[in-house]
């Protein structure tokens, strides 16, 4: 274990390592995660999926399913509510109609849900999911994504589609090195632990629905909009969360689970399978990208161009923003970053950890790589040369950017210096060696949230507010944040959380979570504490003080907020079989205000480890045939394990924002972006020759050669 580089003194309990409050209920087993929570009179219900990749429902066979043991009812397009779908949602952005199930006869791709079947038992609704007879009317369909398809278009997402300014041609042309690349990443899917489970029921005329996600308000907000209901109508709680990345939002089992129980008034479950979570719960789009670099003979960026195309479904658009990444990180006279996608036949991408600046960083970085070697500059040295005083496309002033300080840090830990620049000179018997680097950044941003914190008779403080904390530790953050705020120990604070009548509340993502509850919790318990103060006495009932942050998010002063990061790391090539092997992987990062450094070093080892598994392993490939994927559970689509990961550190600088009231910028998705491209540079130091395509698999290794074999 490494230790924080801050130098800061810690007088109180942020800055120290805790371990998790809800550890020992979580190693126990006395956490209870939403598929396991019982209920009285509970029925089940299962999924029933296309099998086509295109077309129209003809008929739905529901006769001799019905009179199946236990089975309770079929639900489908001809028999469904009906669901508003013409909105905006809490987040800015129209719902996502996949979540909108039973409203057509449409199949828009292979494992479009068609039917819920609801029975007694959970092994009733699955026997009789497997016997229901569904007839389409199928037609041809297209999964297939290219760089050159003609019908792909620019989409701007939650970004500008297009962002440019300079003569990008003359500056090219005046340019004495240049770098001009396309670059590939596949489909890639979230894998966490605990699959999507949600169970609703009625309780007096109110919706309850207890779930597994990453903002219960946000959840609690979509399925009173699509069921046409007051907002006070409904709860949503999601008290412990096996793992998010993005994908645990609005999705298809609270909608079926709220129709069946809506339908049998009695409480309804939806768990979904592994399998089914391939195609009803989101993933990474594959992406095709081409990065242009030109650079003065110093290596001095003066042209850049990055492109990234991505697929998305024919019902819902959504962008893979990959030439994001490049208008935080460096800048040129000439720059130009576009996103593009084409509608194809295909589940809808969602959101996951770092959506766009993962792929996008892998393209970015190895594109500087190469433009390191044509330029004869050192790669750290190489990026330090082109760290831009500014926000490169907002003009903004940086509220701290060090990650001159990562690299620096990173490269005397590492060893950088002794690194011979040549590649494929270092062996160890078979093994060719290779090291890499690149740099990582994720936008710090913070979301209007409130939080109510009490005073209890008996001197603990109670605090309540609808965060989510899908395993990053957002408890014990929040129990350090506001005993410090208060000024008490630990102990006599209780976080509660993942409960939509606590009010709105930012969602777990963005790796803006921690930062905007910690603001709420600090203003509602700084206020509490003030009005203590006098007396100091607690009346019986208790007191309690409510924040709300809309107000001094908005007056924050106007800056490019970001978290910084340096990858570095050592492969291992195999000779005779192509195989890679990452031997060891250094991060440092400047993440702002460090929590709770037991659980953010956990957050940024883990997604370095994800950096290794995109880099090496994670492809879900789809056949153009069925329009399916092949392979789709955990046995078929490969991640990396213990054995893929010997040593693996993170470590952070200092990195204080002196206009910044919370300094805390978020770590859950900077320590996957940039790792993918040190470990694929790595291989190009260890080979010679590069790989822009991943997973860097054995057979692409050998054909692409470089082995010696």
């Amino acid at each position: 274990m490494t230790t924080a580089t801050t130098g800061a003194t810690t007088t109180g309990a942020v800055g120290t390592a805790h371990t998790r409050v809800e550890g020992r209920d979580k190693v126990t087993g006395a956490a209870r995660y939403a598929g396991e929570i019982p209920f009285a009179d509970l029925a089940h219900g299962w999924l029933v999926l296309s099998t086509v990749a295109r077309g129209r429902i003809l008929s739905v066979d529901t006769g001799p399913v019905l009179g199946m043991p236990g089975v309770l009812t079929v639900l489908h397009h001809g028999n469904a509510p009906r669901l508003d779908i013409d909105y905006i949602g809490m987040l800015g952005v129209p719902p996502d109609p996949t979540a909108a199930v039973f409203q057509n006869d449409r199949v828009p791709y292979a494992g479009w849900p068609v039917a819920l079947v609801v029975a007694e038992t959970s092994e009733q609704a699955r026997e009789a999911a497997e016997r229901l007879v569904v007839t389409y009317e199928q037609e041809p369909h297209d999964v297939a994504l290219s760089g050159d398809r003609p019908d792909a278009y620019a989409a701007d997402g939650h970004m500008p589609a297009v962002t440019e300014k300079g003569d990008l041609e003359a500056g090219f042309a005046a340019c004495a090195h240049v770098v001009d690349a396309e670059y590939t990443t596949p489909e890639e899917h979230h894998g966490m632990m605990e699959p999507h489970a949600a169970t609703a029921l009625w309780d007096g005329g109110r919706l309850e629905v207890v779930d597994s996600n990453q903002g219960t308000t946000w959840v609690a907000d979509e399925l009173a909009r699509m069921f046409s209901l007051d907002p006070s109508a409904v709860r949503v709680r999601s008290d412990h969360v096996g793992g998010g990345f993005g994908s645990k939002g609005v999705r298809v089992h609270q909608v079926s689970a709220v129709m069946a129980a809506t339908e049998l008034q009695r409480p309804a479950r939806v768990v979904l399978t592994r399998r089914q979570m391939f195609t009803l719960t989101g993933y990474r789009s594959p992406t095709v990208q081409r990065v242009r670099l030109g650079a003065g003979p110093g290596g001095r960026l003066r042209a850049l161009e990055h492109r990234s195309l991505n697929q998305t479904s024919t019902v819902w658009e959504f962008v893979e923003p990959s030439a994001g990444v490049a208008r935080s990180l460096y800048d040129a006279d000439a720059h130009r970053t576009e996103n593009k996608v084409v509608r194809l036949d295909v589940p809808s991408p969602a959101w996951m950890r770092a959506p766009g600046e993962a792929p996008g960083s892998f393209a970015l970085e190895c594109a500087l790589d190469e433009l390191a070697e044509k330029c004869g500059v050192d790669p750290v040295e190489l990026r330090l040369r082109n760290d831009p005083e500014r926000g490169p496309v907002s003009g903004l002033p940086f509220g701290s950017r060090n990650l001159a300080a990562c690299f620096r840090e990173g490269a005397r830990r590492f060893g950088w210096a002794g690194r011979d620049p040549r590649p494929g000179v270092r062996r160890d018997g078979r093994w060719l060696l290779g090291t890499g680097t690149a740099a990582a950044s994720f936008p710090a941003s913070a979301m209007p949230s409130t939080a109510a914190v009490t005073a209890e008779p008996d001197g603990t403080f109670t605090v309540r507010i609808s965060a989510a904390d899908i395993g990053t530790g957002a408890r014990t953050a929040l129990t350090l944040v506001a005993a410090d705020a208060l000024r008490v120990p630990t102990d006599r604070v209780r976080v509660h959380i993942g409960d939509s009548d606590f009010g709105p509340a930012m969602i777990a993502g963005g790796s803006a979570g921690t930062r905007s509850w910690a603001w709420a919790v600090t203003a509602a318990a700084e206020e509490l504490r003030e009005r203590l103060v006098p007396g100091g006495t607690v009346p019986p009932e208790g007191l309690t003080v409510r924040s709300d942050t809309t107000a001094a998010i908005a007056a924050l002063t106007q800056k490019e907020r970001l978290s910084y990061g340096a990858q570095f790391a050592e492969v291992a090539v195999d000779v005779t079989t192509g195989e890679v092997r990452v031997r060891r992987m250094l991060g440092i990062f400047a993440a702002g205000r460090i929590v709770n450094p037991l659980t953010a070093r956990g957050q940024l080892v883990g997604g370095m480890t994800w950096g290794i598994s995109m880099a090496l392993h994670e492809e879900a490939v789809r056949d153009r045939v069925s329009g399916g994927l092949y392979g789709a559970d955990l046995a078929g689509y490969h991640v990396a394990t213990h054995a893929d990961v010997p040593t693996v550190e993170a470590d952070w600088v200092d990195d204080p924002d002196p206009d910044d009231p919370v300094g805390i910028k978020g770590i859950g998705e900077v320590g996957i972006v940039g790792a993918a491209a040190a470990v694929a540079n790595a291989v190009w130091h260890a080979t010679g020759v590069r790989h822009r395509d991943l997973p860097i698999r054995p057979d692409r290794v050998l054909r692409a050669g470089g082995t010696g074999v």
